[in-house]
Formats: C-alpha cells, structure tokens, sequence
C-alpha cells in the first residue's frame, strides 16, 4: 500500500515537488460525479459525454488535434488531459474559468450544447438520478449540484507516486543515470522556469514564442489570428497578454500527444526541440533530446487513494 504523503519534504529547494499520493474528497460525490463524467444526457443530443473527449482509459485525453462538440463543430483548442487538473491555476489555456464548477458550468452550455434547463429535466427523468442527488444534495438534482458533484469527481483525477517522485522523496534508484541527467538538463537550460511545482507547470501564464519572429503588428481592429483566439488577452484586455497562454503540465505528457494549444506537433521529442527554439532561444542535439524525453516519462503517476 502506497504510504499517505499529503506534502513534500525537505525538497524545498528544488524547482518541481512530489505530488501528494492522497486526495480529500467525499466518496459519495466522487462516484455521482464518476456517473455523469459519462452520462451522454449532459449533451443536447445525447451524443457526447465529458469522457468523449476526456477518455480516462487514454490519459484522459482524446489524442486528436481539436476535439468536437456536440453538434460536430470542432473546438478551438487541443483538448489537454483531464488527470491532475484539481491543481491548475485555472481552466482552458487562458484560464479563463478558475474553478471546475465554472468549467463544468461552462462546457455543457459551449460544448455539449446544452442548456442547464435541459440537463436537470433529463436526469430528474431518471429516478435512479433522483433517489441518488437526494442522498447527497438535499435540494436533489440542480445545475449547481451537477456541477458539484463533477467538479469534486475531476478532484480525484490524481495520477501521484510517479517513479520521480520517489526519487524526490529519496528513492534514489527510482530513475536512471540518463533520467537523472535530463532531469538536471531541464533545470540547467530553463524548462523548470516555467514548468515547476507539484504538476510541472499549470500554475503560471507566459508568453508563446518568446524567440519567434512575428509579422507585422497587432491588428487595430482588435481581430485576433483564429489560432490564438483563445490566448490570455482575451481574458484580461491587457496588451502584453497577447500570445500568452496558461503553461501546460508535464506530468502525461507522454501520453498525451498531438501537443501545444494548437494541436500542432504530432511527437513528443519534436515537441521539446521546438519549446527550446522558442522559449529558451536554444537548439538541442539529439543526445539532449533523448535525455530530456527520458526525464519526461517519469513523471506518469498511478492513481491515488482517499486520505484517511
């Protein structure tokens, strides 16, 4: 039995920390929730669930460049895994939403093209639904129950006790020498400035293409290019925020390819030659590709338990 660890220790002074191996929850909403993360009902024609594009037997990612919605329009941005989200500083790439109700709230409206309305007749219809919501919720089936109870299913979504956080715990042998260099790598070039904490990134916003020339200025009409219309200035206004998204986490990101907000690299060793062009103005040999991709597949966590 994995040991419960809520909080590092004594890593204090390392740019990445071990993600805790137990989560808070409440069981009975975790496993309501577990029911509607699949329930087709949540859409306007039943055709989609949260897992359609969410698969969490594929690392809770769908693995294509841009999912679709509901009614077959295709989304803006790549889909990124639903694992470990309870520790983002906010939701969707600008992190326009900052908690999982509101992103719940949100996606059944824009994606499953839903209405809240809608999504409470048909699952009051169910009295299974019913005789459940009233065992948690005593106001029984709501939109702001739904969302609770998806919001705190997402929470337990904690893939932990990953082979390099038993090395940052002091299992020294958890990763190889190769590992252990692209570790060192990774810190040395600048990934760890952006990609830190517990998740290895999600918990900052920075500019995309810091060593990209760009054509032209910004249009004064305020148009934005359609692959950047989701960037971080559409949350703030703020000029500086153009180009700027939320820092994706490292911690699947083996698994969970095509990459970037756009969907646009199909590898992952392309995917790191290309972010050290960009953000860190810097070019990798081969051998400091195969060191870094080496480091990266440590950090796959297994499934964490309820804290006692």
């Amino acid at each position: 039995m994995i040991p419960c660890v809520l909080a590092a220790e004594g890593w204090d002074r390392e740019p990445v920390q071990p993600l805790p191996t137990c989560t808070q929850l409440t069981p009975d909403k975790v496993q309501l929730g577990r029911d509607l993360f699949h329930d087709n009902r949540l859409s306007f024609n039943n055709s989609r669930s949260c897992a359609s594009c969410h698969p969490l037997e594929q690392w809770g990612s769908d693995g294509q460049r841009v999912s679709l919605r509901a009614d077959g329009a295709p989304a803006t941005m790549n889909t990124p895994t639903v694992y470990n989200v309870r520790f983002q500083i906010g939701q969707y790439w600008n992190g326009r939403v900052r908690t999982l109700q509101a992103l719940v709230e949100e996606k059944v409206r824009l994606e499953m093209n839903s209405t809240w309305p809608e999504v409470e007749a048909r699952l009051t219809a169910d009295e299974r639904y019913r005789l459940r919501f009233a065992q948690v919720y005593p106001d029984g089936v709501r939109a702001a129950n739904i969302q609770d109870a998806l919001a705190e299913f997402q929470r337990a979504l904690v893939l932990a006790n990953s082979r390099f956080d038993r090395y940052l715990r002091g299992d020294k042998e958890a990763i190889s020498a190769q590992e252990r260099e692209g570790y060192l790598l990774f810190k040395e070039i600048g990934c760890a400035s952006c990609h830190q904490g517990m998740n290895l990134g999600g918990n900052m916003y920075h500019k995309s293409g810091l060593f990209l020339e760009r054509s032209g200025a910004v249009d004064p009409s305020g148009a934005v290019p359609a692959e950047e219309d989701q960037d971080r200035f559409q949350v703030t206004g703020n000029d500086e925020d153009y180009h700027v998204f939320k820092v994706p986490s490292l911690r699947l990101v083996l698994r969970t390819a095509p990459y970037f907000h756009d969907g646009s690299v199909a590898t992952l060793p392309e995917a790191v030659q290309r972010m050290a062009r960009q953000q860190l103005g810097r070019t990798l040999n081969a051998e400091e590709v195969g060191k870094l991709v080496a480091f990266l597949a440590t950090l796959e966590g297994i499934p964490a338990g309820a804290c006692p």
